[in-house]
């Protein structure tokens, strides 16, 4: 049975987010929550809220067993953006672009 949590409007960049996703995805979620909790990352503290999330939703029915538990997929999309503006020298102004994401965890039982 699957189950999935979605983070929405995490104001992360999805660039970062994706390189603490690669590194847990398709582990088991408990071996996921060891890891992301000593990796020394903002994205890893986002993440393991979003698998502890999922694993909740799973745990719902008692139709799953934590422990056959596994990530099946994580996407990271990227979210709307917000600008704002850093005055610069001889009265000009840049742009600055804060990124948001959107995080989706799927986890499934192993057979």
């Amino acid at each position: 049975m699957e189950a999935r949590a979605v983070g929405k409007y995490i104001r992360i960049s999805p660039q970062k987010a994706r390189l603490v996703a690669d590194v847990v995805r398709g582990m088991n979620v408990d071996q996921a929550i060891t890891t992301l909790r000593f990796m020394p990352k903002k994205g890893a503290v986002i993440l393991r809220k979003v698998i502890e999330s999922a694993v909740a939703n799973a745990t719902q029915d008692d139709q799953a067993d934590i422990d056959n538990l596994f990530i099946k997929k994580i996407t990271i999309d990227g979210g709307p953006s917000l600008k704002r503006i850093r005055p610069r020298a001889m009265g000009r102004a840049t742009g600055i672009i804060k990124r948001t994401s959107h995080i989706t965890v799927v986890l499934d039982e192993n057979e």
